[in-house]
């Protein structure tokens, strides 16, 4: 099995808890191009899942409009999904500091509990937060 890459993003000052530290994997993002608005929703990226369900239902009634054919709108639908799934993970850790998280690290992993671990065997914790 491949090992992944991954952002460990970390909120309220560095303390480490099970919400307060994230990982989000690099590169495409399965979960986005199948699921598109609902996978930003899912992660409570409000504004993002607004502007990528408005982008989907324009596209939709642009091509009507156009009277382009239903392999068209599938065509169009696809490529949304796909640019969605590019640019995914980019949107959920520009989301993510807006939230009031930072990124600390990269780590590699086989799955996101593995880089977690690789993640927390290699930092020192004390009082007043982590060092990498």
């Amino acid at each position: 099995m491949s090992m992944r890459l991954y952002s460990v993003f970390l909120r309220d000052h560095g303390r480490v808890n099970d919400q307060n530290l994230l990982l989000v994997k690099e590169g495409f993002s399965w979960a986005a191009f199948v699921f598109t608005f609902v996978w930003a929703l899912w992660n409570r990226m409000w504004w993002p899942a607004i502007v990528i369900f408005s982008v989907i239902v324009l596209s939709g009634w642009g091509a009507i409009q156009l009277g382009l054919g239903e392999n068209i709108e599938t065509v169009i639908s696809i490529s949304l999904g796909v640019g969605l799934g590019l640019i995914g993970n980019d949107i959920r850790r520009w989301s993510l500091e807006r939230q009031g998280y930072q990124e600390v690290a990269l780590v590699t992993g086989r799955n996101t509990e593995d880089a977690m671990r690789r993640f927390l065997d290699d930092v020192s914790v004390d009082r007043d937060g982590i060092y990498p």
